[in-house]
């Protein structure tokens, strides 16, 4: 068989360690047709960082970009631009990848129909939780784009099916996607950037293909909680902005009325109120601050639409390429 080539895409942003053994684990993959793509928001590496990804990219292991702004999807897209593959598939800075992990995603590219594969995530933190939960089949509300985001459960499913969304830590999409179709993710969601997948894969819903699950396509997720692309202290003022301005730019921008009602009303149910399936405290500070921030992050949401008209969700500059990075021949004293 002629596997495809596969490009993978790394964005990262103040990872360190975790990062190089990302890609230790990367390059492990015994794939025949593969290329690293690494997109790094990073202004300043510790020195054993910055040696490693210099090395890496001065012996082609990887292309490296290095960008002067920090966005997760337009990263993402940076990635994009620069990819040769057939495949383009997406991961974190902070997983494990197993053995045969690249042939896993490229199988499914074999059936026509399909466009995207999710992957499984061995997520850290929420198996940590609730590591006995077994699922096969997704409830139909996990493809209703009102309220699926409740619903979906990439961790805990171990049938193959087809999906709504898939997990930004871990998601492939055949090469047409982009090219035939023009999609992009939308630089317009801030800071952890929640929902830009979602909002990927509710456009690439209105092409011919379909999004499948495919759990033997899975990797381990960390989850750090330093670094990476977004900040992961939930009582951040910054965090609660943009986790509503997110939730409300998705609705606003992709659902009908009747849809993004029931969104942003899941929405303030579980994510105000403290309501299951989130268990937020429920004192009444709590509720009122956490309403405070829901009813800015609307305020916030419309204004970005508004002040972002005929951009297409493309906010930042492309950036120049990559510079070539001198090789141990030419660093080697005279």
């Amino acid at each position: 068989m002629n596997w495809p080539l596969i490009s993978i895409i790394i964005p990262t942003y103040q990872r360190e360690a975790v990062l190089c053994e990302t890609l230790r684990s990367v390059l492990q993959q015994d794939y025949p047709a593969y290329e690293a793509i690494v997109v790094d928001q990073t202004q300043t590496h510790q020195s054993a960082t910055d040696a490693y990804l210099n090395n890496l990219a001065a012996t082609d292991a990887i292309q490296l970009y290095r960008l002067e702004w920090a966005s997760l999807p337009g990263a993402r897209n940076v990635g994009i631009e620069n990819a040769k593959g057939d495949i383009i598939l997406f991961i974190d800075d902070d997983v494990e990848l197993p053995e045969g992990y690249l042939y896993a995603h490229a199988r499914n590219y074999e059936r026509p129909e399909v466009g995207a594969v999710a992957g499984r995530v061995f997520d850290r933190m929420k198996l940590a939780d609730d590591g006995d939960l077994v699922i096969e089949d997704l409830p139909p509300e996990a493809m209703d784009p009102g309220i699926a985001w409740y619903y979906i459960d990439l961790v805990h499913t171990i049938k193959a099916q087809q999906v709504l969304t898939a997990r930004g830590c871990n998601m492939s999409f055949r090469r047409e996607v982009f090219d035939r179709f023009g999609l992009r993710f939308d630089e317009r969601f801030r800071g952890n950037a929640v929902r830009e997948e979602s909002d990927f894969c509710l456009h690439l819903r209105q092409t011919p293909y379909i999004i499948w699950y495919d759990p033997s396509a899975h990797l381990v997720h960390l989850g750090e909680e330093t670094g990476g692309c977004h900040d992961i202290t939930t009582r951040s003022v910054r965090y609660q902005m943009d986790f509503y301005h997110n939730h409300f730019l998705l609705g606003l921008k992709n659902l009908t009325l009747s849809q993004a009602l029931r969104l942003f009303a899941r929405l303030f149910d579980c994510h105000v109120l403290g309501n299951p399936p989130c268990y937020k405290e429920r004192t009444l500070k709590k509720i009122l601050t956490r309403g405070v921030f829901y009813g800015l992050g609307f305020v916030y949401a419309c204004h970005t639409l508004i002040t972002t008209l005929g951009k297409h969700g493309r906010l930042y500059p492309k950036p120049d390429a990559p510079q070539p990075q001198p090789s141990e021949k030419e660093m080697a004293p005279s």
